[in-house]
């Protein structure tokens, strides 16, 4: 990873600093115009929010049930993710909703349902730093729970009525717009790969101070 550490980086800069000129030379979207654009970085962040709760959940799984260590260290550091692209989502989806509804924020399903989605990863990771012993298993079953919303945060817009555009909107786009929306998917993966990567390395190292630590103590 440290001989990767370098170009993986260099690729990142390339990837993000292309970004807004993919996006400024996508067509308008006839209705929103360019207020649409946030569109690039919003569905993206929202994608890596659900692969990441995934991702959490999953890891707790194998610690709930395995007693991983190293699982329950993929999962502290997925549940940061969720928290970390959350954020993005729910401060580019107002931004986007002001221009396109006139509001900056409506109680339909999925907007409800992303926020609590993003405050039940924020418990995760306030119990993990501030419930005491075995706050681990608990903080696991947190994340089993975020876990089980995601389908749900998903199918809302396609059962209840929302402003907010359906699951089919991506499949939709014009052949101009599609390309920069994957060009921009993938210079999202390719960060949170590598921020995964880092912050599980850090939960490593931390783990492996704190075995030392006992070790002297002995």
């Amino acid at each position: 990873m440290a001989r990767l550490f370098a170009p993986v980086v260099l690729l990142l800069m390339v990837l993000f600093a292309a970004a807004p000129v993919v996006v400024a030379y996508t067509p308008y979207e006839q209705t929103m115009g360019l207020v649409q654009k946030i569109f690039y970085y919003h569905v993206p962040s929202a994608m890596l929010m659900f692969t990441s709760a995934f991702v959490c959940g999953i890891a707790s799984t194998v610690f709930l049930f395995r007693r991983s260590a190293a699982a329950d260290r993929v999962a502290v550091a997925a549940g940061e993710l969720v928290v970390l692209f959350g954020m993005i989502v729910l401060v580019t989806g107002p931004l986007w909703a002001r221009k396109a509804w006139g509001v900056w924020w409506e109680w339909d399903a999925r907007l409800t349902s992303s926020l609590l989605l993003w405050m039940i990863f924020v418990a995760y990771l306030l119990v993990r730093r501030f419930g005491g012993p075995g706050s681990e298993k608990l903080a696991g079953a947190m994340a089993l729970f975020g876990m089980a919303n995601v389908p749900f945060v998903y199918v809302s817009v396609n059962y209840w009525r929302t402003l907010h555009p359906k699951t089919s909107v991506v499949m939709s786009l014009a052949p101009g717009m599609r390309t920069a929306f994957w060009f921009c998917v993938a210079a999202f993966v390719a960060l949170y790969v590598l921020l995964l990567t880092l912050r599980k390395r850090l939960e490593d190292r931390q783990a492996a101070v704190e075995q030392l630590y006992l070790a002297t103590e002995e």
